[in-house]
């Protein structure tokens, strides 16, 4: 009861301008980069498939569960790229759905370096769960006469400078600010999210090398979340490694591992520990990705692909 007064308040006194971290988060953002950049489509000249499960504070009754699935490859001109990106995202009794098509545009800096140019253009679904309608609180309130779900339109874009060895890329997923409140006085605005993501690959020996990694993420009078990763590349085939993620006062550490099955099958695992003030309420986030590649343009392909 403590906590549905405590949302229900939230929803219905608000801020003026909601600045918090809206969109989720992950871990494995290297090999899901096509969920926050555009330009990342089709760069990996295959027809590649990817679904991650996020289930972040596990036993936190409440705590964001994350899904996506997204397909994205190059066209017979390698210099244009399509995707489809899907984002199932529930946080206590919101719930978000994301449907964004992709666009990118790649042309050759030199020998080594590309420069892919992305739009990102879509649906986003605002839904507040049944079990809080049907709450006696707020059927006694006239705020809720009219339900806040809705679909709304959103674009974005992003571009992406890469090579076999490395990558970096700087995107805006979600450019317009809908007020996903009724006609009141409070407004519960999404806000733009600007994003910096980038990578490099060392050779430490001829079976290992050392891949450290970054995602930024900043939000208008909000503290920039920032994702650190490194992992140790053993025969082409077994990654292991950590994260470190800051987001205001939380933080959190984590261990991943990640196996190339197959030359198409890639499967990686990671978990994390909060450290903050919510660690005593939960055995930790645990995150899942599965990778498929359908590599039909072989012959053409950059082997191997590291992002």
């Amino acid at each position: 009861m403590k906590r549905l007064i405590i949302i229900i308040a939230i929803l219905v006194v608000g801020v003026e301008n909601s600045n918090a971290q809206q969109l989720p988060q992950f871990t494995q953002y290297m090999y899901n980069t096509i969920s926050v950049n555009p330009a990342y489509a089709g760069s990996r000249d295959a027809l590649s498939i990817v679904g991650l499960n996020r289930n972040q504070w596990a036993g936190f009754d409440g705590g964001p569960q994350t899904q996506t699935l997204s397909i994205h490859s190059p066209l017979r001109n390698e210099k244009i790229g399509l995707g489809l990106s899907l984002i199932n995202d529930k946080a206590g009794f919101e719930n978000f759905t994301y449907v964004y098509g992709d666009f990118s545009y790649t042309i050759q800096a030199n020998d080594e370096v590309d420069v892919s140019f992305g739009l990102k253009a879509g649906l986003s679904y605002y839904k507040l769960s049944d079990e809080l309608y049907n709450a006696t609180e707020v059927n006694q309130d006239p705020y809720f006469n009219d339900r806040l779900d809705r679909w709304n339109s959103n674009f974005g874009a992003g571009i992406l400078v890469h090579s076999d060895r490395w990558f970096l890329g700087l995107s805006v997923p979600k450019i317009i600010n809908h007020d996903r409140n009724n006609d009141t006085q409070y407004a519960a605005l999404e806000t733009v999210h600007y994003y910096a993501l980038g990578g490099y690959v060392f050779d430490l020996s001829k079976t290992v090398k050392l891949k450290p990694s970054f995602m930024f993420k900043y939000t208008k009078g909000a503290p920039i979340s920032t994702d650190l990763t490194a992992s140790l590349l053993f025969n082409e085939k077994f990654w292991l490694g950590g994260s470190y993620r800051l987001n205001g006062e939380q933080r959190d550490i984590g261990a991943l591992v990640d196996f190339q099955v197959t030359d198409q099958f890639r499967v990686g695992y990671t978990y994390e520990i909060p450290t903050g003030e919510i660690r005593p309420y939960t055995s930790g986030s645990h995150e899942i990705l599965l990778m498929y590649e359908f590599k039909f343009m072989k012959k053409k392909q950059k082997s191997p692909r590291y992002f």
